[in-house]
């Protein structure tokens, strides 16, 4: 026997005729007229096959068949009412604020296309967007501070859960007359021979410049630690030295006096999304973080 076609609208309106004993003062609780009202319960009794009203010149009553639909039934409409109003919660959290911290080079390299995208497809969320150096970044995800950070990927940390985003190759920075200017591609012992202008050990990249020259067997030689590469850029054009920075960093301040070669791949960087773990994102910080990583996936691989 097929199961009844019974409508939210006719449960609620015998849920009113019962709370408030009448046709017409049901249907002024919910915005009906008093016929209507009596043909919602006319088309629930028939849709059912019960009785579920006595009605009389002066009154209307539950039968007991009605009773017993009603008792259940206003503690189900009360639970929809919850779920409706949790999902229209997360709606409203959906156009909310995100707030994201991501490393220098990420936020100068990824993150305008990102704020771009993000301002095209979900004009209702706002982001606020901080710049800081990668130890920072990681901080403000694990104090709260900010809902995600977009750095360089690090070892293992149960602090941090992470998902990558993609892999990403180092330039050589040098001045445009250097005898390394016109390379195609070099190897990190074609860097270890000049003096460096190198990213200090706040960056998310450092450690990794650091290991692989060691792996190589390769001693550094830098001449200057700097916070961004904006400094680098400018120390190297003054001619102190010649940089290793990644290919987030590009395009050059001044194409004229500047070149960047590609390492090798012995030298690379992996940028990923960070957040606590076993945490969930408000809707609109997920959204963001998915569109982060959909954009990642369209980037062209590096060479």
């Amino acid at each position: 026997m097929p199961a009844p076609h019974v409508t939210l609208r006719q449960l609620r309106v015998l849920l009113a005729v019962a709370e408030q004993g009448g046709f017409g003062r049901a249907g002024d609780s919910i915005g009906l007229s008093q016929p209507a009202v009596s043909q919602c319960i006319r088309s629930l009794e028939a849709e059912l096959g019960l009785k579920l009203l006595d009605r009389t010149t002066r009154e209307v009553m539950l039968t007991a068949v009605g009773q017993a639909l009603v008792a259940p039934l206003r503690r189900v409409l009360d639970e929809l009412d919850t779920v409706l109003e949790e999902a229209r919660g997360s709606g409203a959290a959906a156009r909310g604020v995100v707030h994201v911290a991501s490393a220098p080079t990420i936020s100068g390299g990824l993150m305008p296309q990102v704020l771009a995208a993000a301002r095209r497809r979900y004009p209702d969320i706002q982001v606020r967007l901080s710049d800081q150096t990668q130890q920072l970044a990681i901080e403000g995800v694990r104090g709260g501070a900010v809902d995600f950070a977009v750095i360089v990927g690090t070892d293992p940390d149960p602090t941090l859960e992470q998902q990558p985003l993609f892999d990403e190759r180092f330039v050589l920075v040098c001045p445009a007359g250097h005898a390394l200017a016109e390379r195609k591609l070099l190897t990190l012992a074609d860097a270890a021979d000049w003096p460096l202008v190198l990213l200090d050990h706040t960056s998310g990249s450092r450690p990794l410049i650091d290991r692989a020259f060691a792996r190589a067997g390769l001693s550094l030689r830098p001449v200057l630690d700097v916070g961004h590469p904006a400094t680098a850029f400018r120390m190297v054009q003054a001619g102190l030295g010649v940089s290793v920075l990644p290919a987030l960093s590009l395009p050059l301040p001044d194409a004229q006096a500047l070149r960047a070669v590609p390492l090798e791949a012995t030298l690379n960087r992996q940028v990923v999304l960070a957040r606590r773990p076993q945490r969930s994102l408000a809707p609109a910080a997920q959204r963001l973080w998915d569109l982060i990583a959909e954009l990642a996936a369209a980037r062209p691989t590096s060479p």
